[in-house]
C-alpha cells in the first residue's frame, strides 16, 4: 500500500517539504510594538515539531503604521528580524519549510484586537493614522486613512 499523497513530499523550485499538511498563517495579536517573543517561537516550532510539512507565521507587517493592532507581528526593524529569523530557523530544525504571510492593514490599522472588540482606536487613544488607497475610513468614527497617491 502507498503512502497517501497529503503525507508525500512537495517540491516548489528548489524547496520541498516532507508533506503537503501547511499550517496556515493565524493572526495571535501576541507582539508588542511589534517584537515577538519566545512564545512565537514555542507556537510555531511545536507546529514544525508536529510534523506538518511547511509552517507559516503570521500575518507580518512591513511598517508598524500598517499594523492591524498594537499586538500585530512586524517585520519592519532589525530587532523584529532577528526574531523571524530565530522562528524560521526552529522551524527548519524541526524539519518543516517556514513561511510567511506578509501584510499591510490599509484602512483597517489601528483597531483593538478581536478580543477587546476589533473597533478603530483613535489617534488620541493611542491610534494612529492608516495609510490607504483612498481616504475613506473601514468603518464609521476610525480615523480618515492618508490617501495614497501615483507618486
Amino acid at each position: 500500500m502507498s503512502t497517501p499523497l497529503l503525507f508525500q513530499p512537495i517540491s516548489f523550485r528548489s524547496v520541498t517539504a516532507r508533506n503537503r499538511t501547511v499550517v496556515a498563517p493565524m493572526c495571535q495579536y501576541s507582539a508588542t510594538d511589534g517584537l515577538g517573543s519566545d512564545w512565537h517561537i514555542q507556537h510555531l516550532g511545536a507546529r514544525a515539531a508536529g510534523g506538518a510539512g511547511i509552517v507559516m507565521a503570521e500575518a507580518t507587517h512591513v511598517s508598524a503604521i500598517g499594523r492591524i493592532t498594537h499586538g500585530c507581528l512586524g517585520a519592519y526593524t532589525p530587532e523584529h528580524q532577528a526574531l523571524l529569523t530565530r522562528v524560521a530557523s526552529v522551524i527548519t530544525q524541526c524539519g518543516s519549510v517556514p513561511g510567511i504571510q506578509l501584510a499591510h492593514a490599509g484602512r483597517k490599522a489601528s483597531s483593538q484586537r478581536p478580543w477587546n472588540g476589533g473597533k478603530p482606536i483613535p489617534i488620541e487613544d493611542g491610534g494612529w493614522q492608516p495609510v490607504a488607497p483612498s481616504a475613506l475610513p473601514a468603518v464609521d468614527g476610525a480615523t480618515v486613512p492618508h490617501p495614497l497617491s501615483v507618486a
